[in-house]
């Protein structure tokens, strides 16, 4: 089977981070995007298609919090992994209730992160696909075909 690799937007202040996870997800086939801030994150989410966004909770300036909630208002669909350090579970689960798909403690293990980004992946396309069938059953209404 081919694999289709999952578009990520990799969201953290922390540069060194950003770079080791993203030549481990470039090794298995996965397309990365690197960000930096929250600002940086939605800039790309204007022009580029992303499936799943893994976002840190503690950035300065918008931090996590303040950015998922525009990815959820302005990109629904979009699905957001949020990392977190110690000490910062309540946040976490505050981003779940948000919209936020899952949530890892740093350092996160590689295997769970890519377990959690294909379960964010599958949702994204099933909403993706749910939202297809409703346009096309609103098409074919509208033409009188139903």
């Amino acid at each position: 089977m081919i694999k289709i690799p999952t578009r990520v937007l990799l969201v953290d202040d922390e540069k060194d981070f950003v770079e080791m996870l993203s030549l481990r997800l470039e090794e298995v086939g996965e397309r990365v995007t690197p960000a930096h801030s929250g600002q940086e994150c939605l800039e790309i989410l204007e022009k580029d298609n992303i499936d799943v966004v893994v976002l840190d909770i503690k950035m300065p300036g918008m931090d996590g919090i303040e950015t998922l909630r525009e990815i959820k208002r302005r990109f629904p669909i979009v699905e957001v992994i949020m990392l977190t350090g110690h000490g910062t579970t309540e946040t976490a689960v505050e981003g779940m209730k948000l919209g936020a798909f899952d949530y890892l403690m740093k350092p996160a293990d590689f295997d769970d992160l890519a377990v959690k980004m294909e379960g964010a992946r599958k949702r994204k396309d099933e909403q993706e696909e749910r939202i297809r069938k409703a346009e096309a059953t609103f098409l074919l209404r509208k033409s009188g075909n139903i």
